[in-house]
């Protein structure tokens, strides 16, 4: 039996049909496609109908190579939604999180409705791109969408939407807009109210693994295909990567490593308390009612902009290329804080990195192989930080760390991980939020019994490598400059 897992990634997206054989899951990619922003005087925009029309492209491959498709999900980034209107067509393009409409809203709504309180109610982290904050930056610039709204769907809701012509939130993605309230089970009205914004537009939130319909009869005419079934997976796609992760063991500590990296545990109830406040971890819903204790980590996305840079000044320089560049760079000859705000917006990341490390009076890296070297070691040393206090936020100590993802793929930031936090690291599978959507419509058809199930065939079917720590007084020294001169020592105080 054929099923089709649409992965929508920050830079790029993939339809991915997974089959199981013998026992084992396969997958083959089908299509993949761009996913570019696009700047439209000072907005940056999603380009939701491309996407869609790319995604239709997938199913057309599916039916010309004779693939029965038996059902399908979508999964994809979290945060940023469409709005629909009376005559249930979308108002405009989605605004990409990166935009900066946002800048300033986040210490704007905090004069009205306290932090301690909307985290209270939420449990999520505070990320100037949150939902709320966007919603909040359209109702302070009297957005005319605003006006004509009647209903509000996160990115793959929206795009179920465009297949089936039925409007449902899914629960993990839901939660991510500090929006949903987790321990009332639903939107929290007090906080909609307070920010102006209508309660109606929120519809339905469904439980990851749900069916939510089949594709519209018009699309099918289009294509020339039948109505196949859609599920509404675990639609956050690290929800879906998390659902991936092939662990033995109940409490097991993840890194979802891609432009983004997430690290956290997997928890049966939010932990909503001071110190998961200070520390701005968040909870967001995860498969089959658990949440997922994390923090978002700004990730590969600086290395990304990096290459895009040099690219634009005519330095051509693949990524096994940079990585060979990086190791025969000094060791710790300068650290950056991958979560400080300079490296969020697109933009030229090696001047940024240069300006970070004057600003910390550092050694300035100047060529690529330097710069490489910087990013690659301060995230290994930010994984060591949130792994400590995901033990202590969680009560519970992990004998390694799982990473899955893109990220899998640079064996020398895997390395460098492990010998930081000084634990094995078992990698594995790449494509972890394609494989976690595939295995959540199986479960959903009865297929796989249960998400333990689905991780032992995981297991099974793609194996894990282990890289182990090669401990050194070099990495526990870097660790200590990396917390003073990050100011991490001053925030746990």
């Amino acid at each position: 039996m054929s099923i089709l897992a649409y992965d929508l990634g920050a830079s790029s997206g993939r339809a991915i049909i997974g089959r199981l054989n013998d026992s084992k899951m396969e997958v083959e990619e089908l299509h993949r496609f761009p996913n570019d922003p696009v700047q439209i005087g000072n907005r940056l925009h999603w380009d939701i109908l491309r996407l869609f029309h790319e995604m239709k492209q997938g199913l057309l491959k599916a039916k010309n190579q004779g693939v029965d498709v038996q059902s399908l999900g979508i999964d994809s980034w979290a945060v940023d939604f469409g709005l629909i209107g009376e005559n249930g067509e979308l108002l405009g393009n989605p605004y990409h999180y990166r935009d900066s409409h946002t800048d300033g809203v986040m210490e704007q709504v905090f004069q009205e409705i306290p932090k301690e309180e909307i985290f209270r109610k939420t449990g999520i982290q505070f990320l100037t791109f949150n939902t709320i904050f966007q919603l909040a930056a359209m109702k302070r610039a009297n957005h005319p969408m605003l006006q004509q709204a009647k209903h509000f769907l996160m990115i793959p809701d929206l795009l179920r939407y465009f297949f089936t012509g039925e409007r449902y939130s899914e629960f993990s993605n839901a939660t991510t807009t500090q929006l949903y309230n987790p321990v009332q089970g639903g939107w929290d009205a007090d906080l909609l109210n307070q920010l102006g914004i209508s309660e109606a537009w929120f519809g339905k939130v469904l439980p990851s693994g749900s069916q939510a319909g089949a594709l519209r009869t018009s699309l099918c005419e289009e294509l020339g295909i039948g109505r196949i079934p859609v599920v509404a997976v675990a639609e956050h796609d690290t929800s879906s990567a998390v659902a991936a992760v092939p662990a033995t063991d109940k409490h097991f500590a993840y890194l979802s490593c891609g432009t983004w990296s997430l690290m956290g545990t997997e928890v049966d109830a939010p932990v909503i308390n001071d110190l998961a406040l200070k520390l701005n971890f968040t909870n967001e819903g995860g498969a089959y009612g658990t949440f997922r204790l994390l923090k978002n980590i700004m990730g590969l996305w600086i290395l990304q902009e990096s290459k895009r840079q040099w690219e634009r000044e005519g330095m051509s320089a693949s990524f096994p290329e940079l990585i060979r560049m990086a190791e025969g760079a000094p060791a710790f000859a300068s650290l950056i804080d991958p979560d400080d705000p300079l490296f969020l917006p697109p933009g030229d990341m090696p001047s940024r990195i240069r300006e970070y490390c004057k600003r910390t009076g550092q050694a300035v890296p100047e060529g690529p192989g330097a710069v490489v070297r910087c990013i690659l070691e301060s995230l290994a040393l930010k994984y060591k930080y949130v792994l400590e206090w995901t033990e202590k936020l969680s009560g519970h100590t992990y004998g390694g760390l799982h990473m899955v993802g893109g990220g899998i793929h640079n064996i020398l930031l895997c390395q460098w991980t492990a010998n930081a936090i000084g634990k094995p690291v078992w990698t594995g599978p790449a494509e972890g939020s394609a494989i976690g959507n595939l295995a959540v419509q199986w479960i959903s058809q009865g297929v796989i019994k249960d998400i333990w199930e689905a991780r032992r065939l995981i297991r099974d079917s793609f194996g894990v490598t282990m890289v182990e720590p090669e401990f050194g007084s070099e990495w526990t020294e870097a660790y200590e400059k990396f917390r003073e001169l990050t100011g991490l020592d001053e925030q746990d105080d």
